[in-house]
């Protein structure tokens, strides 16, 4: 087991889908900072301007960069991420999926929608599990998870972030986006220095407030699986 995770850890992650390890990329942070910008500044074909022309600020995200950006690249070997990801999962080898990057910048209004990503992916297992690491310190914009969501019986209905449409034929295999604050759900949230990392499920709920601070809250997203993860075909983009 790496000296980073515990079997608490274990058991939480188990059991609510999320838990925080603190100082996972903690000697990363300059690299992944620099990756960011030269994301930002020459965007790949998944790349996304997420709001609408009546919010304000700017929320970027872009994924699958990491094989034409060296920073990227150097974290995803050189970092603790895989082995701790496999002793969270249980999984005798972690296998990376993909990278995210998520922006907001100051004064951004638009949260972060409930979802899970599980319905978005073309991944199916038990075995799965995401880092949400920022490069700045981060409070009331920090992840939100909904304790345990990833053990519900039904998925939560996937939309479109800036359309909100719906794109499976069949909604009544799926469950509506609940209001996790409103219904009185466990919601597990932590403020984060720049290197710690929250690892998820990917069938967790999840999602952020805006950045209404005067500071920037870039994240890195690292997406991996286990033994168990096997393709399949949903759709979307």
């Amino acid at each position: 087991m790496h000296p980073l995770v515990t079997q608490q850890h274990i058991d939480d992650y188990a059991r609510d889908g999320a838990v925080l390890v603190r100082g996972l990329l903690a000697g990363f942070v300059e690299e992944i900072a620099a990756g960011i910008e030269m994301n930002m500044s020459d965007p790949g074909p998944y790349a996304a301007e997420n709001l609408k022309p009546c919010e304000t600020g700017r929320f970027f995200d872009d994924y699958c960069n990491w094989t034409r950006i060296p920073p990227f690249d150097a974290v995803i070997r050189r970092s603790p991420a895989a082995e701790v990801a496999a002793d969270l999962m249980g999984s005798d080898s972690a296998q990376l999926f993909h990278d995210h990057v998520l922006v907001k910048e100051p004064g951004t209004s638009k949260a972060t929608p409930w979802h899970q990503d599980s319905p978005y992916y073309f991944v199916e297992g038990q075995q799965t599990l995401s880092f949400w690491c920022p490069v700045d310190p981060v409070g009331a914009a920090s992840l939100r998870c909904v304790a345990g969501s990833h053990l519900w019986p039904r998925p939560v209905l996937p939309t479109r972030w800036l359309s909100e449409e719906n794109f499976y034929a069949d909604e009544e295999a799926f469950m509506p986006v609940p209001d996790p604050d409103a219904e009185g759900m466990r919601i597990l949230e932590w403020p984060l220095e720049p290197g710690d990392a929250v690892a998820f499920d990917f069938g967790v709920l999840h999602g952020a407030r805006g950045n209404e601070s005067d500071i920037r809250r870039r994240a890195f997203s690292l997406r991996l699986v286990g033994d168990d993860a096997r393709y399949v075909e949903r759709p979307g983009r």
